[in-house]
């Protein structure tokens, strides 16, 4: 029964969707923020949530802008309007009403409408989409350039602009994960950006094709072998967010999820440096916590760098 009802309510909840331009007040609730425990947001999916995940990033503002405001209610138009017409024709034509069918077999204006009005709701929809398509492609302005590339089954990132630091990320098994992570979606070593800064991202594959996808921030770009895919992410708030390769790449598929921590800049810069290091050192990347007391502000960064840096292997990556 407990099943049923929960069913039920997610069915409520996409018609509530559906119906977005009439309830505005269920469409709020549906893009409020996840909030982690230590402040910061948490872009990841939810138990039976059928909808858009709420946005992080300009790039998925604007999807959500264009799915709700744009999509959605042209969606809802037309099944009105072709419901209403199938009623209409199934109640006015019947047998009984329209003994007599009518032999009338072209009707030009009609042939024009459907014709004419179809197409100009396909240009409406493409003039956003094409907008929306050059905008997330890449930033004329990056304040750093992360390189992304996907192996079979984990993803190795490389930050140019800061010493090329460079290492690898792999999901944590389920019988390693603490509590917090999350089922097949928390690596062992996360992607740390800053927050509030536009960032290029340059996406290839060394073996076959995948795909760099972070639902909450609007990412979704192919990782193909032999070339250089260019997208961008501008992250808003700090948090923690999610994603997956969504490109069936074999058996380990599933293994291949992307965790990003976004953080002030104070903290990133703090963070890269103790990573470089750590890993010309003994190999290891720091987890964000080691320099967790940076805020914005950037109050402590000497004192807590010297600290981990001068304690080996404390600062080491949680899980294997």
């Amino acid at each position: 029964m407990q099943l049923l009802r929960r069913y039920a309510a997610s069915l409520l909840r996409g018609c509530g969707g559906l119906l977005l331009p009439l309830l505005l007040p269920l469409s709020a609730f549906a893009q409020g923020a996840h909030g982690g425990a230590d402040g910061g947001v948490v872009g990841a999916p939810r138990p039976w949530e059928i909808w858009l995940q709420p946005g992080y990033s300009p790039v998925k503002k604007d999807i959500i802008w264009l799915n709700n405001d744009i999509v959605t209610p042209i969606i809802v138009f037309i099944v009105v309007l072709v419901a209403g017409l199938l009623g209409w024709v199934l109640w006015r034509y019947n047998e009984k009403r329209n003994p007599v069918p009518s032999r009338i077999t072209h009707n030009q204006p009609l042939e024009i409408a459907w014709t004419v009005i179809p197409a100009l709701i396909l240009i409406g929809m493409a003039i956003p989409s094409f907008r929306l398509v050059f905008y997330e492609n890449k930033t004329n302005h990056p304040y750093m350039t992360l390189d992304v590339t996907g192996h079979q089954w984990y993803w190795e990132y490389r930050y140019p602009d800061q010493g090329n630091i460079d290492f690898m990320s792999n999901m944590i098994p389920q019988n390693k994960l603490k509590p917090g992570q999350l089922r097949l979606l928390s690596v062992n070593h996360p992607l740390v950006l800053p927050v509030g800064k536009n960032i290029r991202i340059l996406e290839t594959s060394g073996d076959v094709i995948h795909s760099f996808f972070i639902p909450s921030l609007g990412v979704q770009r192919y990782a193909i072998p032999g070339q250089t895919i260019q997208t961008w992410v501008r992250i808003d708030r700090p948090g923690t967010f999610y994603g997956e390769c969504n490109q069936i790449c074999g058996l380990g598929h599933h293994e291949m999820p992307i965790e990003v921590e976004g953080v002030p800049l104070p903290q990133f810069l703090a963070w890269a440096r103790l990573t470089k290091q750590q890993l010309s050192r003994n190999g290891s990347v720091p987890p964000i916590s080691a320099v967790a007391s940076i805020g914005a502000g950037g109050a402590g960064t000497s004192t807590k760098v010297a600290e981990v840096t001068h304690r080996p292997g404390a600062a080491s990556g949680t899980g294997d």
